[in-house]
């Protein structure tokens, strides 16, 4: 049986006049493609209800624990949010945002579980792993 999570994602990324829009958000879209996106003056903004392709990168690029780790360390209630580096998305890659500001920018990303609870929400997109490895 598949489990079903309700969760609301919030994406934003500033558009800097250095910046094309469009490859703001083709590096947003390489990490959530299956984000609603909407560029306006300044920023891409998207929606999404589902972060299967982002966990796949995460599993991927093997930094479950550093995702875990952001996700924890910055949640509250039932959401957590996260910074990603725009160069690293526009490749399709994952780099958290850590520290100070990059001069880019970062791609913002806020998200509120619904159903079932946070905990279990991020053991299914980051597992707890044992030697780098996932459990199971």
């Amino acid at each position: 049986m598949t489990d079903i999570y309700r969760i609301d994602v919030e994406i934003t990324a500033p558009v800097y006049d250095t910046e094309v829009t469009s490859r703001v958000a083709d590096a947003v879209a390489n990490v959530f493609p299956e984000a609603d996106l909407e560029e306006a003056h300044g920023e891409v903004r998207g929606t999404a209800h589902s972060l299967e392709h982002f966990s796949e990168l995460l599993h991927r690029q093997e930094i479950l624990d550093t995702a875990r780790g952001e996700f924890f360390t910055n949640r509250e209630n039932g959401t957590f949010t996260f910074a990603l580096k725009k160069q690293a998305a526009f490749e399709g890659r994952v780099n958290f945002a850590v520290g100070e500001s990059d001069e880019l920018g970062e791609i913002t990303v806020r998200v509120r579980v619904d159903d079932p609870d946070l905990e279990s929400y991020v053991d299914h997109v980051a597992p707890p792993t044992e030697d780098g490895r996932p459990i199971e």
